[in-house]
């Protein structure tokens, strides 16, 4: 008897559950964007926060946590229950890179987080001033081995994937450039268009529009294959400088240990997002890729990459604190 009603509580105790997976959600979503409004992350996540909202039938409301290139919200994300309610816009940066930059970031990438979907990429261009005498990776690399470090290239600061491209420019050419970490995409890219300093690798979507203005020029794409806004502009390897291939992604992911009735209609629901084509036309104008992946996609992607990026930091001897 004693057993039967054990049986039939654990019966109970699972169509409780089942139902309670049913009904979600019945409150709003938190969205959590480790960068301030405004900014490229923003731009791609509120669209797409808008868009989960009508197919989940509750507010899904962005919440910006910037701040130590993305560990701020990183660790938030860590700390919150596992129950889906709130969702990490989480990038190759703060995931794969971070990890190897601080002593401690707050969270563990590969144990924390459950991903969802892989949503965008953009690929780093190597771009210089509309005047440059650089036309060519070629140009780049014949002028940096006839005078060794002399010549500058900018980033956003120590350690992100524009110095990490640059890290594996040099590696894969033997062409030795100087660092110059700014404080930002923006302020790098402002002298480049300036003078201030020849060049930089920055994200596509970045430096399109000056591209087309004439500010700057790309010169080639650090991709395995053209941008498709770029159709003329070759990639690292059809310069000549093969293997530098640095394409940052971004991503959805909630906490580890989320029930995976709440994963799967997270995951159906983005997905079908990202396939919708008016979603994803005006990201594409600009020179991001939308993309979709299952979770075990997406998790192949983050350890491949988090041991990567691991190697990199290590060659380039970068340290945050």
């Amino acid at each position: 008897m004693a057993s039967i009603r054990t049986a039939a509580a654990a019966l109970s105790c699972l169509a409780l559950t089942s139902l309670a997976h049913a009904a979600w959600p019945d409150r709003p979503i938190v969205m959590v964007v480790p960068q301030p409004p405004g900014g490229a992350a923003d731009a791609f996540a509120r669209p797409f926060a808008q868009a989960l909202s009508q197919r989940l039938g509750q507010p899904v409301v962005i919440e910006n946590r910037a701040g130590a290139n993305g560990n701020i919200a990183a660790a938030y994300v860590a700390k919150q229950p596992a129950d889906g309610y709130t969702i990490f816009f989480g990038s190759v940066s703060t995931l794969a890179v971070n990890p190897h930059l601080y002593k401690s970031t707050g969270f563990d990438p590969l144990k924390d987080f459950a991903p969802i979907t892989l949503t965008n990429q953009t690929p780093n261009v190597l771009v210089v001033n509309g005047a440059s005498p650089y036309r060519t990776v070629a140009d780049v690399v014949k002028a940096a081995k006839a005078a060794p470090g002399t010549i500058n290239y900018g980033s956003a600061g120590n350690g992100n994937t524009m110095h990490l491209t640059g890290v594996l420019f040099e590696q894969k050419t033997g062409a030795r450039l100087t660092h110059v970490p700014y404080k930002g995409g923006p302020a790098a890219l402002t002298d480049v268009m300036g003078g201030q300093i020849p060049m930089m690798f920055h994200n596509l979507n970045a430096v399109l529009a000056h591209e087309k203005s004439g500010k700057v020029r790309i010169v080639a794409v650090a991709d395995n294959k053209r941008a498709a806004v770029l159709p003329d502009v070759p990639t690292m390897k059809e310069a000549g400088a093969p293997g530098v291939v640095q394409v940052p992604w971004s991503g959805m992911l909630v906490r580890a240990g989320t029930p995976q009735p709440v994963i799967d209609r997270l995951g159906k629901e983005m997905l079908d997002i990202l396939k919708d084509r008016a979603f994803r036309a005006p990201h594409e104008a600009q020179g991001t890729e939308v993309l979709s992946s299952t979770p075990a996609e997406f998790a192949e992607r983050l350890k491949a990459d988090y041991a990567a990026m691991g190697a990199l930091v290590k060659a380039a001897d970068v340290r945050i604190d």
